[in-house]
């Protein structure tokens, strides 16, 4: 997928269109795993749909849930949607940094093998 450390750094324009793919796609996720916790919020706890984005939200900006569930399995569900939205978190920042954090890298390669 990324040019290997033997070749030069992609131009600026190639680059740009790389990270934009990239957070493209965690944007992607983060919408997805939104819808995820919305409809889950709404089938467990019967929440319309303006308070089942808020708790999904909240607990995907790391805030925790503004409404406390009150079944035993929306407890359930707002447990395992929270330890889910924290590895999205992860995932997210990765997607996103990996691009520029290889650019780094590889410049760094590049430039030390090409004075060789």
């Amino acid at each position: 997928m990324y040019e290997s450390k033997n070749k030069p750094p992609i131009p600026h324009r190639l680059f740009a269109k790389r990270v934009a793919l990239h957070a493209v796609i965690a944007i992607g996720l983060l919408l997805l795993s939104l819808a995820i916790g919305m409809a889950g919020y709404m089938h467990y706890e019967q929440l319309a749909w303006r308070d089942a984005f808020l708790n999904s939200a909240m607990l995907m900006g790391g805030m925790g849930p503004v409404d406390a569930p009150k079944t035993d399995d929306g407890k359930i569900f707002a447990g395992l949607y929270a330890l889910y939205a924290g590895l999205v978190f992860i995932v997210t920042v990765g997607l996103v940094l990996t691009p520029i954090v290889h650019r780094i890298m590889h410049k760094f390669h590049w430039q030390q093998d090409s004075q060789a």
